[in-house]
């Protein structure tokens, strides 16, 4: 496939190619639905290229490994479905624990528990807030579309390098399993990839002192201090990579729809059946979920008018929104669980209920 023609593939797919793009060096998972296509696809690829693929025992193990590919230097991915990624917390939080770069790939199903393979957003918390145990963050990149599936694959372990930290690309159930089409980026040959300076391996070309790449610090102060530092690393992050697309009008708008993921495909459709009725609707979508764009919707909220969070879960993202307006506007949930999607007229409706529109 060249680099400028347009192919047509699932989202699963398109995660996969883009991370062999990446210089994705090491991948190691474990099956599960919705998101076989991602290790199928790896299995196929990485050991065309002579890269490394283990289906591993369980997702524990997909992780650690994961872990230790990234401490040995190589640019390590791993990728589950909610039940998996809940056996991979406590591997990702040694990773932000030992400052060691990774990408995990969430597919989201529905829950919680076994629940379905029905396409979900109720992994939000989880992933926006660590995770696992301990003061950690994860970068969560959210995707709603098969281009984006490929490009914040992509961008997630240029991320991942450049902060030295876990990776999560946010991917629901439809939003892997659909088809559209993409433009795949550029392939990087795993020479030119970043140094990583401080990852351990062979010292006999090069003596120097052992480089011990470790999350565990028994002297109190001195993991405080750790820790404290990485979250100056997050201010930073904040500052620089928070990511969001807003359509329609802003401060104008009758009301302002905030959505990510699949949910933000079908608030796209409301916001068009409002338009006919002469309803003006904004659209805030975070792309970051962490960071999450409080700024912007803290803009939007100074104008007092109503907010209506769209998402497939039973009000996760709405308390981030909540934060950022900070009770300076209204603040409505839409919310779906166990695998079902809202619809374009249901949104609408919805929409029109809370302005008080007839119809």
């Amino acid at each position: 496939m060249r680099d400028t023609e347009k192919v047509l593939l699932k989202g699963n797919d398109a995660i996969a190619e883009s991370a062999i793009r990446a210089g994705c060096g090491a991948y190691f998972g474990y099956p599960i639905t919705p998101q076989n296509e991602i290790i199928a696809y790896m299995a196929k690829h990485m050991l065309e290229k002579g890269r490394v693929f283990i289906q591993a025992e369980s997702e524990v193990a997909a992780i650690n490994m994961v872990y230790g590919a990234s401490a040995a230097g190589a640019r390590s991915m791993t990728s589950s479905s909610s039940p998996g990624i809940s056996l991979k917390q406590e591997g990702i939080s040694y990773a932000a624990g030992a400052d060691s770069p990774l990408v995990v790939v969430n597919v989201v199903r529905g829950g919680p528990g076994l629940g379905s393979i029905a396409p979900s957003q109720g992994d939000y918390n989880q992933s926006t807030r660590g995770g696992g145990h301990g003061d950690y963050r994860c970068i969560v990149l959210a995707p709603k579309s098969v281009q984006e599936c490929a490009d914040l694959t992509y961008l997630a372990f240029d991320l991942a390098d450049q902060y030295r930290m876990p990776v999560i690309v946010l991917a629901d159930g439809m939003i892997g399993q659909m088809m559209e089409g993409v433009v795949l980026p550029p392939e990087r040959p795993l020479p030119g990839l970043p140094k990583r300076d401080w990852a351990v391996g062979h010292m006999a070309a090069a003596p120097r002192a052992a480089r011990h790449i470790s999350s565990i610090n028994l002297i109190p102060e001195e993991l405080e201090a750790k820790t404290k530092a990485r979250f100056v690393r997050y201010d930073e992050i904040k500052a620089k990579e928070t990511r969001y697309e807003q359509t329609g009008p802003a401060e104008e708008a009758d009301l302002t729809l905030v959505a990510y993921g699949t949910a933000a495909r079908v608030a796209q459709g409301a916001k068009k059946l409002a338009e006919k009725e002469g309803i003006a609707l904004g659209i805030l979508r975070p792309i970051t979920l962490w960071p999450f764009p409080s700024g912007p919707l803290a803009q939007i909220a100074a104008s007092g008018k109503p907010f209506l969070t769209v998402e497939m879960s039973l009000g996760q993202l709405v308390d981030d929104v909540n934060l950022a307006v900070l009770g300076k506007a209204p603040v409505h949930l839409l919310g779906h669980s166990g695998g079902v999607v809202p619809t374009e007229e249901e949104v609408f409706n919805e929409v029109k209920r809370i302005l008080g529109r007839k119809g």
